[in-house]
């Protein structure tokens, strides 16, 4: 693939729609609105139209609307533009430090083999320690945040230690493809793309960093004035993650479409991806506690938070 290529297909996959009707709208009406990114169980079930089906038959419609990562949209499931949609582990909990009229209502569980540092091929850089005095690319609050954050932990470095870039996706591709940073962390389907570079190399996954959980978010207010519906849509969802677990190659092919990325990458980041959709347990609460913590101690969010405090409880199967 071309650097061309490569930033044309990085572009593809992150450009996104911030806008939304009002919260007023979504509760009156009778339309659910979803957020999304071009990636992972939720846009299956859009492409799939299963989840719409089952919304049609309880008298509601689906509103989609796209975004380029979590922090945003995040923003506008805390202002009712959306109602639902789902990001990485580091969003909620900026987004609760905040004060977001948010909660967590399931949740994907991941070893972080989707997510890992990448070096130019004829880097210096050649192990975590290396990273000291260097330019580090990555999305303010997201989960390549904490990716970067917990490998300086690994290596026995600081967040002080780094000059830290914050870049959204597109823009993290375009300084690292031309060499603005040092070193890029990202997430897939990015991270695909990049690897498939023969000028890139994968300096550390985040599989033996840290864990990489994902999750689904609702608005707080439209929870729990509507939590047959929230329910509706995790179960939906759930076997949405079924399916794709057992038909990867038809997911590469549905993400590579949509995205514009070639199949071949594409299959590299479905076949390292794990499809569920399961109730939040402790253990994953757990795991967020530790990142807000250092993200507190770090001052990166201005005081402690209680991720427990904003779980929404989903009995799978009810």
């Amino acid at each position: 693939m071309s650097r061309r290529n490569f930033l044309t297909s990085v572009l593809a996959i992150g450009l996104g729609t911030l806008a939304g009707p009002s919260f007023a709208q979504s509760l009156a009406g009778k339309e659910v609105k979803i957020g999304y990114q071009k990636n992972g169980v939720l846009y299956l079930a859009k492409q799939k139209g299963e989840l719409e089906q089952a919304l049609k038959a309880k008298g509601l419609s689906v509103k989609w609307v796209e975004f380029s990562f979590g922090p945003p949209l995040l923003e506008a499931l805390n202002l009712g533009s959306i109602d639902y949609g789902t990001t990485g582990d580091s969003p909620p909990i900026f987004a609760q430090a905040a004060g977001a009229n948010l909660l967590y209502v399931a949740a994907q569980e991941a070893a972080g083999s989707g997510s890992a540092l990448l070096v130019a091929k004829d880097s210096p850089i050649q192990k975590l320690e290396d990273l000291k005095g260097k330019k580090v690319g990555f999305s303010k609050a997201s989960s390549a945040h904490n990716l970067t954050i917990a490998a300086l932990e690994k290596a026995g470095l600081t967040y002080q230690d780094i000059t830290p870039v914050y870049l959204a996706p597109a823009d993290g591709a375009a300084a690292f493809a031309k060499g603005a940073i040092d070193v890029w962390t990202i997430w897939d389907p990015f991270y695909a793309v990049a690897e498939y570079q023969p000028t890139t190399r994968v300096l550390a996954e985040a599989k033996g960093i840290v864990r990489q959980n994902s999750f689904f978010l609702a608005n707080k207010t439209y929870t729990q004035a509507n939590p047959d519906i929230i329910a509706l849509v995790n179960t939906e969802l759930a076997k949405t993650a079924k399916w794709a677990e057992q038909n990867r190659d038809s997911v590469s092919k549905i993400l590579s479409e949509a995205t514009g990325i070639p199949l071949d990458a594409q299959k590299k980041s479905t076949d390292r991806t794990d499809f569920v959709v399961v109730p939040i347990n402790q253990a994953v609460v757990a795991e967020q506690q530790r990142i807000a913590d250092r993200f507190h101690a770090l001052g990166l969010i201005p005081h402690p938070i209680k991720v427990d405090e904003i779980i929404w409880t989903w009995k799978a199967g009810s």
